[in-house]
């Protein structure tokens, strides 16, 4: 749910790749994408060996509004990266917009996570599980957590990285 600009802003500085999913709000992304950035949604990206998943949107609590999807659509975009998955022998890090079901997520329907996205972490294990769209004023909710050997990032409105093998 960040604006455009703020990821061009970050691309013009950065000495890696700016890499974004879509949140439940960023209707503006279809007309506008951030120039300079590289949208992973729904596509496995590798970066110098680091292999990543992107999976956007939230829990649909709107019918018609982009970027939501139901626990089956979600699982049906994942099964259409099976081919990346296997492939790449897994990931190192998924990057979501909504947690995972029971991982950060609440009992209100637009920020429930995704149980599919729990399969993901309990198949492949990686190594960081960055996610955002629950805000941490929301709650208790961790800015950082662990699930097995998997590092949760609740990433909302940002969160500086860096990524070591």
């Amino acid at each position: 749910d960040l604006k455009p600009e703020y990821l061009e802003f970050l691309a013009t500085f950065a000495h890696c790749p700016v890499l974004y999913v879509h949140g439940n709000h960023d209707t503006k992304y279809k007309t506008s994408p951030p120039e300079g950035c590289i949208c992973i949604d729904d596509a496995m990206f590798n970066f110098q060996g680091v292999r990543i998943l992107g999976l956007g949107g939230s829990m649909r609590y709107n019918p018609t509004a982009p970027f939501q999807y139901t626990e089956q659509e979600m699982k049906k975009r994942i099964r259409r990266r099976w081919f990346d998955l296997k492939r790449y022998r897994g990931i190192d890090i998924l990057v979501t917009h909504a947690p995972a079901k029971g991982l950060n997520d609440l009992s209100d329907l637009p920020h429930q996570g995704f149980e599919c996205f729990r399969k993901l972490l309990d198949t492949y294990q990686p190594k960081l599980f960055c996610h955002g769209h629950v805000h941490l004023t929301y709650g208790n909710i961790p800015r950082l957590d662990t699930y097995g050997n998997t590092t949760i990032i609740n990433a909302y409105e940002r969160y500086l990285l860096e990524y070591q093998e």
